[in-house]
């Protein structure tokens, strides 16, 4: 690691070319007082992108990255986590909603405490969109429900956290946009100090965002992917007590009645016992994969 240059920002970028012409320079110009590297990942825009990161080409502060086709947000990422040399990385977002002055505070309060990842969080901001507002209270909600989760915004997009526990979890995080919300559950289930800190935003000016209703599908859907590697039983578990909870409630008053044992409480006890054993296996297929890499 490089000791002088501490930190990376690492901005992804899918037709953006509008704001990267707003935000860039300055970005650039305030990483040059600090120190401090940029990594740009071009996902393989189709505006003019490209045509404007060339001007750049020769900024000693500024690596840009192309992917040659759309691979998505979490894979620019991924690219360019893996490209980081310094010791901390901050992901920025494109769409030139961050202020430049949240990144040095991010930093200055991970290593204030100590800690492992710190969340830039947006709790008590209006969201830029009613419907992306109530996508984000469902997830969150429901990662709370399947597991601990000790902070609020797990969705935001700007994070400070230690490259190397960054890279050695990549295998584990999708290229999708639920690469935010993974990543911070990954870090909590794997007991890494996770704290949030205020951060503002402003309004998107230039594009659309790209998160719609199936990013909140495709996120949930990794939620419970992540939720089933690292505690299988929290949701196998509770299944086959519902099951089994069903059965006796339906059957025990047949029995009593003297009417037998009835053919939906057996096939409810057998159901009890599938998912029992599917938890089981499940717990030690997780285990294989966690020890992969």
């Amino acid at each position: 690691m490089n000791e002088t240059n501490q930190l990376t920002v690492i901005v992804p970028a899918y037709n953006e070319a509008k704001n990267l012409t707003l935000f860039l320079p300055p970005l650039i110009s305030f990483c040059r007082e600090n120190n401090w590297r940029i990594i740009l990942v071009n996902d393989g825009s189709t505006d003019s992108t490209v045509q404007f990161l060339k001007e750049y080409m020769n900024e000693p502060a500024l690596t840009v990255l192309h992917h040659k086709l759309n691979k998505g947000y979490g894979a620019a990422i991924k690219t360019g986590i893996l490209a980081c040399e310094t010791e901390y990385l901050i992901t920025f977002d494109a769409d030139g909603q961050h202020y430049l002055e949240d990144i040095g505070k991010l930093l200055a309060f991970l290593k204030k405490h100590d800690a492992d990842m710190v969340v830039g969080s947006r709790k008590g901001l209006k969201s830029t969109s009613y419907y992306r507002g109530i996508g984000k209270r469902i997830i969150r909600l429901l990662a709370r429900i399947m597991m601990t989760v000790p902070v609020h915004d797990i969705n935001s997009g700007m994070k400070v956290y230690r490259t190397d526990l960054a890279k050695n979890y990549l295998y584990l995080t999708p290229d999708t946009m639920s690469f935010s919300d993974v990543i911070t559950l990954i870090f909590i289930n794997q007991r890494h100090m996770v704290l949030e800190e205020p951060i503002r935003i402003k309004e998107r000016t230039n594009g659309e965002s790209t998160i719609g209703i199936q990013t909140a599908f495709q996120t949930v859907m990794e939620i419970l992917n992540i939720v089933i590697l690292f505690n299988p039983m929290k949701i196998f578990l509770p299944l086959s007590i519902l099951c089994l909870f069903v059965s006796l409630v339906w059957g025990i008053p047949l029995v009593w009645e003297g009417r037998g044992v009835s053919i939906g409480s057996l096939l409810g006890i057998v159901s009890t016992l599938i998912f029992f054993l599917l938890g089981l296996i499940t717990e030690q297929l997780s285990q294989i994969r966690r020890n992969q890499k």
